[in-house]
């Protein structure tokens, strides 16, 4: 009886030991890359478990501190309270660049206003300008309602660097849990704007120019558009570089060929052989 009890616990631990996961949390952005990866990955690796969270880029840098993922998405770069911490916990978290973004400002398609400047978006956003005719005489006098991601979000903390230079926004800004639920609300509100990652604008909005500029693809690379950014995947580095193992897979997987065309499916640019 102990022999063939000691025999299931032997191939317990042995089914244990390939069975592999790998936990991503982080950047609502980068969420999209990430599911288009892992689909891929799931042919490549069947013994590979994969779990996916997209709730902000904060949640994902907190997560890798408290060591509950093995890769933290971001859509913006390390805060200084976080690079502090990581000399005061002695850790080092290294940056992997996985493509580049344009954030996009969006309104109504039936709103008459196709262009904006970063000094018009400061003051929408810190309640400086509160109706569209401020902007322009052609535009309605309507109150505009103005709608922005969580502060857990690092478009919000790229927006606010780049646009608002560090300001408070207004508090009747509306703060949304996810980028989906901005593109919804702008579609059905005729006075709304909003910003968000270019890979996820549908039909249902319009997206405007940024001081006479697109959020074209070689515009966002070359940073031309006001509003641009890279997207980056954190990696706890304090024992050294993972060099084998589920991460390492991961990343090769992400910049490989094949994982870079998975970038520009989603509607973002690729980092790398563009």
């Amino acid at each position: 009886m102990k022999k063939v009890l000691l025999t299931f616990v032997l191939v317990g631990i042995a089914l244990f030991s390939f069975a592999e996961t790998l936990v991503l949390k982080g950047s609502n952005t980068i969420f999209p890359v990430a599911q288009l990866w892992i689909e891929e990955l799931k042919d490549m690796y069947p013994d590979l478990t994969i779990t996916l969270e997209g709730a902000g880029s904060s949640t994902g840098i907190a997560a890798l501190f408290n060591g509950t993922t093995d890769i933290a998405n971001s859509s913006r770069w390390l805060k200084d309270s976080e690079l502090e911490q990581m000399h005061e916990e002695g850790k080092y978290f290294i940056p992997v660049v996985l493509g580049y973004d344009g954030i996009a400002v969006i309104v109504n398609p039936n709103l008459g206003i196709d262009d904006i400047t970063i000094e018009e978006l400061a003051k929408i956003y810190t309640g400086e300008i509160t109706r569209w005719n401020q902007l322009s005489p052609n535009l309605p006098g309507q109150r505009i309602v103005v709608y922005s991601r969580n502060t857990a979000s690092g478009t919000y903390e790229t927006f606010v660097e780049k646009v608002l230079e560090g300001k408070r926004m207004t508090p009747t800004v509306q703060m949304l849990e996810s980028t989906q639920a901005e593109i919804q609300a702008v579609a059905q509100n005729m006075y709304a704007i909003a910003y968000t990652g270019v890979g996820y604008v549908t039909d249902d909005v319009k997206v405007l120019s940024v001081e006479g500029v697109q959020p074209t693809k070689l515009n966002i690379l070359n940073s031309v558009y006001p509003i641009s950014r890279p997207l980056y995947m954190f990696v706890d580095a304090t024992n050294g570089y993972p060099e084998t193992g589920p991460v390492k897979q991961y990343l090769t997987f992400g910049l490989s060929k094949r994982g870079q065309e998975l970038v520009e499916q989603a509607g973002y640019v690729a980092a790398y052989g563009f």
